[in-house]
């Protein structure tokens, strides 16, 4: 796959990414990593609040549903009502029929992602999101 397209979108972009499973955590962020983008890691929905509060603004956020203390979509309303407006990409293993309509309530600028993906999707869904950032 020809990553110069994919590149030249994501050098420098600011990417926060947040799952409280280490292994996937570490696996996306460094996808974001060798797409030169800036990426900052949280664990939980607590790290995923205190990055947005004292490490922002991004241009894009990655986070699971299910984290402990806050759920992913709990943390990323809280950043929305704060007036934050950076895109968002959701992943979650959860197959609620709710979570489809939550997402939606987070915005336009906004990718579900279903778990298992490929690392393609991510990187694609990224892509479609920071170019839609760069023509508004």
């Amino acid at each position: 796959m020809d990553l110069a397209p994919v590149l030249g979108m994501l050098s420098g972009a600011r990417v926060l990414v947040a799952d409280d499973d280490p292994e996937l955590l570490d696996a996306i962020a460094t996808a974001f990593d060798r797409l030169d983008a800036e990426v900052v890691r949280a664990g939980t929905g607590a790290e995923l609040v205190d990055r947005l509060a004292d490490s922002g603004p991004f241009d894009l956020v990655v986070s699971d549903i299910a984290m402990p203390w806050m759920t992913g979509i709990s943390a990323l309303r809280a950043a929305r009502t704060a007036g934050l407006t950076m895109s968002l990409i959701v992943i979650t293993a959860l197959r609620d029929r709710t979570i489809p309509e939550e997402v939606k309530a987070l915005g336009g600028n906004v990718v579900l992602l279903r778990k298992p993906f490929e690392l393609k999707a991510l990187e694609s869904a990224a892509v479609k999101l920071l170019g839609e950032k760069t023509r508004a």
